[in-house]
């Protein structure tokens, strides 16, 4: 019997707390409700998706057999590198693995393996020129990714900004700032275990202030 089995990831500079992590587990259980299945096992990571030594991928990986399917929100969650993600996924789907993506239905494997037959059977392209198309795939889908992502920054820099207007500050504004604090927030950026609410009663700043200035903290130490 085939199992299903989904997976998420986050990296501390995507995110300073666990939204990511319920905005991807809402997807995956969107999904699986519209097509009627249940996963056996969910898997996350918090780190870099630049390797695939994560604790939880690599457990996950040691329980895959021929017809196991793995979920994902995106494609950057199983990998934000072309080429180890291009040799991980090849190597997954000729082991029978099935990888669905959610949001990139288009690299989904039921979709590149029908596109591998149609080629196959209309003698359309060489072996070497297929792979390559399906590399291609996949570094224009993780380059689309990364460019809404950075959007998205850019879009909660220009609110915190207008925000600063709106009130009188001047952006960047570190008014209440000070080196303990800047310290604190630098642990919090890299310890998940850090809770905003200790850092907000320490500091006696606000929910809406902390999370303006981890914004700030993030994007001057990356």
């Amino acid at each position: 019997m085939s199992n299903v089995y989904s997976y998420m990831r986050i990296s501390t500079k995507e995110s300073t707390d666990k939204q990511s992590f319920n905005r991807q587990e809402k997807s995956l259980q969107a999904y699986a409700s519209n097509n009627e299945i249940e996963y056996l096992l969910f898997f996350k990571d918090d780190c870099s998706g630049s390797t695939f030594k994560r604790n939880e991928w690599i457990k996950l990986e040691k329980l895959l057999q021929e017809g196991d399917t793995v979920v994902f929100k995106e494609i950057s969650r199983f990998t934000r590198q072309a080429e180890e993600g291009y040799k991980k996924y090849m190597e997954l789907m000729n082991k029978g693995i099935n990888l669905i993506f959610i949001d990139n239905p288009t690299i989904s494997t039921d979709y590149i393996k029908n596109l591998t037959r149609v080629a196959k059977e209309q003698d359309l392209v060489a072996k070497t020129a297929l792979e390559s198309t399906i590399k291609l795939l996949l570094i224009v889908e993780l380059d689309r990714v990364q460019k809404e992502r950075e959007i998205i920054v850019k879009r909660i820099k220009q609110g915190i900004e207008a925000s600063d207007k709106k009130s009188g500050r001047k952006f960047n504004s570190l008014d209440k700032m000070t080196d303990e604090l800047r310290a604190d927030i630098v642990k919090f950026i890299n310890d998940r275990s850090i809770r905003q609410i200790d850092l907000m009663n320490k500091h006696s700043i606000s929910r809406n202030t902390l999370k303006k200035y981890v914004e700030i903290v993030k994007s001057e130490i990356e």
